[in-house]
C-alpha cells in the first residue's frame, strides 16, 4: 500500500470530519515550500476525478494520482504532545526537509 495511516491519524480524522459523514481528509503535494515540494492538507465531502482512496478505522483520505508518485509507502500520523498537535507524514523518499516538516526535497 502506498500510504499507510496510523490509528492516531484515523481518530483526528474521524474527530474533524464526523464519523459516518463520509467527508474525507486530503492530502496534495504542491511545488514550493522551503525545501521544494510541500504537503498541502484539506477537507473534502467527495472524491474527486483520479483519487486514490485510502481507508483506516472508518477514516477515508483522498489523494490525488500526481501526489501519490512522491508519496509512495508514506505514513500519515497525528502527533500531539505538550507544545502542537498536527498531522505529520513520515516520507521514506524525502532527501531533506525543512525545519517545520511541511516542505520536502526529492
Amino acid at each position: 500500500m502506498p500510504i499507510s495511516i496510523t490509528k492516531a491519524a484515523a481518530k483526528r480524522i474521524l474527530e474533524l470530519t464526523g464519523a459516518g459523514k463520509n467527508t474525507g481528509f486530503r492530502i496534495s503535494v504542491l511545488g514550493g515550500g522551503c525545501s521544494g515540494f510541500q504537503y498541502e492538507f484539506d477537507y473534502m465531502a467527495t472524491k474527486e476525478e483520479g483519487d486514490e482512496i485510502f481507508l483506516q478505522d472508518g477514516a477515508i483520505v483522498y489523494v490525488d494520482r500526481s501526489s501519490l508518485e512522491f508519496l509512495s509507502d508514506c505514513s500519515l500520523d497525528y502527533i500531539e504532545d505538550l507544545g502542537s498537535a498536527k498531522f505529520e507524514i513520515k516520507n521514506p523518499n524525502a532527501t531533506a526537509k525543512c525545519g517545520c516538516g511541511n516542505s520536502f526535497a526529492v
